[in-house]
């Protein structure tokens, strides 16, 4: 069992979840809870260790042993270290250290998210999980928004990162990919102008860019954008939670798509 603070597991797993810089050279981050856990190891997910506490339910017992025969180490660390190392407040018993490992991208993708300046991770991750609902082909993330490999983020996100493909790219590379991709139609969401996302065809190959509510799209997105797309709301409202409208668009496309 390990007991102190100091030993290089228990440095490492605080290093990971309150780091971005250690997350971004390292390649590794952390998932807490058993679903996640058991959810990565299904999935092949390259797993450098856990640590988890007891009592341990059948569930987590069995865990525990699956990565054992994996050969993965799994130590065991007393409730109170536990709950100093964790991201939550009330932590789920178990975490594991794992691999950033990006999904394959398809090559027809027709559902396409574009992320611009999404600052708050709450939100961010909240977007991963609808969309890996909604079947979104790929999620294109622009400079200014939040570490997608962040603790928060991954909770929010309740394993959509095992999911959906992402990238963490720049305008630049965002341009490419729709060099690469030219039947794909990049709409903005802007809630001052444009059809209403009803009016709009979304059945289509689209790339729907979401921005801050507090900021919009930047001027990138603008120039990106081939049209511009909007949520008819009551009279009075001026914006929209960000995650909100990107579920809200998503669904409608889906929607669309399903002919109903």
């Amino acid at each position: 069992m390990i007991t102190s603070i100091q030993n290089s597991k228990i440095q490492r797993v605080k290093k990971l979840l309150t780091e971005k810089k250690e997350r971004q050279e390292s390649g590794w981050y952390v998932m807490e809870g058993i679903r996640l856990s058991e959810e990565a190891l299904q999935k092949e997910i390259p797993i450098q260790f856990a640590l988890y506490t007891s009592p341990l339910t059948n569930r987590t017992e069995n865990f525990i042993k699956a990565l054992q025969k994996a050969g993965i180490e799994a130590e065991e660390i007393p409730p109170q270290l536990m709950r100093s190392v964790s991201d939550t407040t009330t932590p789920q018993g178990i975490l594991i250290v794992v691999k950033a490992q990006p999904l394959p991208i398809q090559p027809d993708p027709s559902l396409v998210l574009i992320l611009d300046g999404i600052h708050d991770p709450g939100n961010l991750g909240t977007i991963f999980r609808t969309a890996a609902a909604a079947a979104v082909d790929l999620i294109l993330l622009a400079p200014g928004c939040a570490d997608p490999y962040s603790p928060k983020v991954v909770r929010s996100g309740m394993g959509a990162h095992l999911k959906i493909p992402f990238s963490q790219s720049d305008w630049r590379e965002i341009d490419d990919f729709f060099q690469i991709h030219p039947n794909i139609i990049p709409f903005a969401s802007d809630m001052k102008g444009g059809k209403s996302l009803w009016e709009e065809d979304l059945r289509r190959p689209v790339a729907i860019i979401i921005g801050s509510e507090a900021e919009g799209i930047c001027k990138e997105a603008e120039r990106l954008a081939k049209g511009k797309i909007f949520i008819p709301m009551s009279p009075g409202t001026e914006s929209m939670n960000a995650a909100v409208a990107a579920g809200i668009l998503m669904f409608e496309a889906v929607r669309q798509r399903s002919g109903k």
